[in-house]
């Protein structure tokens, strides 16, 4: 079953990607996509599928409560320490702030809310996203 959730957000992303274009009103309907398919990804315990909105570089930056992490792996590792488990991931939800260009790049900014069934934990973050091999990818990201 994990492996079909697997194949089956591959494929949503593949078809989000693939309907991108450089258009800025495109870009913003396309991000809000990959990060909405990230959410889903992120509820149902996958995060090797969440990871897929993120530059897989050494260069991916992610600045959190204790500082900053560099690269792509480094972030996953962190990421699944810190949620070792669907139960420890809770459900992912965005709420957009604005979606606005900045040069060649969109900055995205919002509130994220991770429900569990008897709290809520929550932040704001501010991503920035740049088109790397044709694909919207997030190359930096400051999640509190």
């Amino acid at each position: 079953m994990k492996s079909l959730t697997k194949i089956l957000s591959c494929l949503a992303i593949i078809t989000i990607l693939t309907s991108c274009q450089t258009n800025k009103e495109q870009a913003k309907a396309c991000i809000k996509a990959i990060m909405n398919q990230q959410a889903a990804d992120w509820s149902n315990g996958n995060i090797e599928g969440y990871m897929n909105g993120y530059w897989n570089s050494d260069s991916l930056k992610f600045m959190g409560r204790n500082g900053i992490t560099y690269g792509w792996t480094s972030t996953l590792e962190k990421y699944k320490k810190s949620y070792p488990t669907k139960e420890a991931m809770g459900t992912l939800e965005f709420n957009y702030i604005s979606v606005e260009p900045i040069g060649n790049s969109m900055l995205v900014i919002g509130k994220w809310t991770i429900v569990y069934p008897n709290n809520t934990i929550g932040g704001y973050y501010s991503l920035i996203w740049k088109q790397v091999n044709g694909e919207w990818k997030i190359v930096f990201d400051h999640t509190s």
